[in-house]
């Protein structure tokens, strides 16, 4: 099982899985408390039901590099373009925009 904290403009906003049974998004309670917590995304609207999926979601899929940077990627990280999920860890921890993906180590 691999985890990633989701960051929506530095402040923690939820936690993406992969498992044995594909992925798992859900949003912190701490941030669902806030007065106007704003979604990561218009396909994974504020909830406090987990999203669930075979692959990974397409937001998340999106902001992995493509073409020359992907190749980077994957040749510095050992990395198969099908890994999507190391793909995301290794590579979104400062993306362009509002949300960074922090890699949860087995520590915490």
């Amino acid at each position: 099982m691999r985890k990633a904290k989701v960051y929506m403009h530095d402040q923690w906003a939820g936690t993406i899985i992969e498992n044995e049974e594909g992925f798992v998004f859900a949003y912190e309670e701490d941030y669902l408390q806030l007065e106007n917590p704003e979604s990561v995304s218009l396909s994974l609207p504020v909830s406090d039901k987990p999203y669930r999926s075979t692959s990974m979601f397409p937001f998340f899929d999106g902001l992995i590099p493509e073409g020359w940077l992907l190749d980077i990627a994957e040749k510095n990280w050992k990395l198969r373009e099908t890994d999507r999920m190391g793909l995301l860890l290794a590579c979104c921890k400062d993306c362009i925009g509002a949300v960074s993906i922090i890699a949860v180590t087995n520590n915490g």
